[in-house]
């Protein structure tokens, strides 16, 4: 019987890529975005071309009515999840000096990285408690999706740098708090990746990291972060609950 894995932002980039190697390796998958369902059909499909079933469960995940509305789904359709992966989130609409941050940007980026997850870590956590009373075999993981800039400063978008440094502590706060239920919490920390986040920047690190930003010269790739998840979802890692893995090719490495 396979796992069942909710993934957030699944529908592309780096959330997509996970999908994928999760569906190639005994997942069905709930897919969580907030596109009209027929601008990710492609997406569903690569993922049930890899032999696994594919839901998509639209909604906004710091919208507490729209959450619930995506677990009813989840579970309706797939049942409780073995695997969160808590990926979805947004860039600033636009890059301000720290100086000229605007209190709507702030907001926003707040409400998507860092409340979103956090409710629907706990409403999925509750469900794999009650799941684990009535099946002991049950083991349930979450990983999330966090970035460098959880400790690498970017003094024009200092509010996607406050958010993700956030995230790192939500992932410390879970890990902590479920232990006990035998849910092991985990964040992966992917560094410059090629994504659509990322397109409007690629002459900037295109540069960069030909100037020796990465110790390992060239992008990361969405399927680097992928298989990261891959293994942690796998137990692989069965005494790491909390743990921080990299996936930044170096970047974050001190040099002189």
């Amino acid at each position: 019987m396979k796992k069942i894995a909710l993934v957030t932002g699944g529908s592309r980039g780096i959330g997509l890529a996970i999908a994928l190697k999760l569906a190639g390796n005994g997942y069905d998958l709930a897919v969580n975005g907030i596109r009209n369902e027929n601008e990710v059909i492609n997406a569903l499909e690569g993922i049930e071309s890899e032999g696994s079933r594919a839901v998509y469960c639209r909604g906004d995940i710091s919208i507490p009515e729209e959450r619930e509305a995506v677990l009813e789904k989840v579970v309706s359709k797939l049942g409780t999840p073995d695997l969160l992966v808590n990926n979805a989130g947004v860039a600033p609409l636009k890059r301000l000096d720290a100086l000229d941050l605007t209190e709507e940007s702030y907001d926003r980026v707040m409400r998507i990285n860092l409340k979103g997850p956090y409710f629907l870590t706990q409403a999925v956590a509750r469900m794999m408690i009650e799941k684990k009373k009535t099946d002991n075999s049950f083991s349930g993981k979450i990983i999330n999706i966090g970035s460098i800039s959880a400790t690498v400063v970017s003094p024009n978008r200092s509010e996607y740098c406050i958010s993700k440094a956030g995230f790192a502590m939500h992932s410390s706060v879970w890990a902590a708090r479920l232990a006990e239920f035998d849910i092991s919490v985990y964040e992966v920390r992917p560094g410059v990746i090629r994504t659509d986040m990322t397109a409007a920047v690629v002459e900037k690190y295109d540069k960069l990291i030909g100037q020796g930003l990465n110790i390992q010269p060239r992008w990361g790739l969405p399927e680097d972060v992928a298989v990261s998840v891959l293994s942690l979802a796998s137990d692989s890692f069965p005494f790491s609950t909390g743990g921080v893995f990299m996936v930044d090719g170096g970047l974050t490495i001190n040099r002189l």
